[in-house]
């Protein structure tokens, strides 16, 4: 495990996938946190439409 680490580290194509893989990573992160967001004014604005229908 150690010896495809360091081959990673030496190799430019392992050095590319690790960024790529740190960019999706940090995407990744935005994207579920926009959504969270997103998310609670979503229900916020159903919850309202439901209590002005009387339900």
């Amino acid at each position: 495990m150690l010896s495809i680490f360091r081959r990673l580290m030496k190799s430019e194509h392992g050095a590319t996938a690790i960024e790529y893989t740190l960019i999706a990573s940090l995407i990744a992160v935005a994207a579920i946190a926009a959504m969270n967001s997103v998310g609670g004014k979503i229900q916020g604005v159903l919850t309202n439409v439901s209590t002005a229908m009387g339900t």
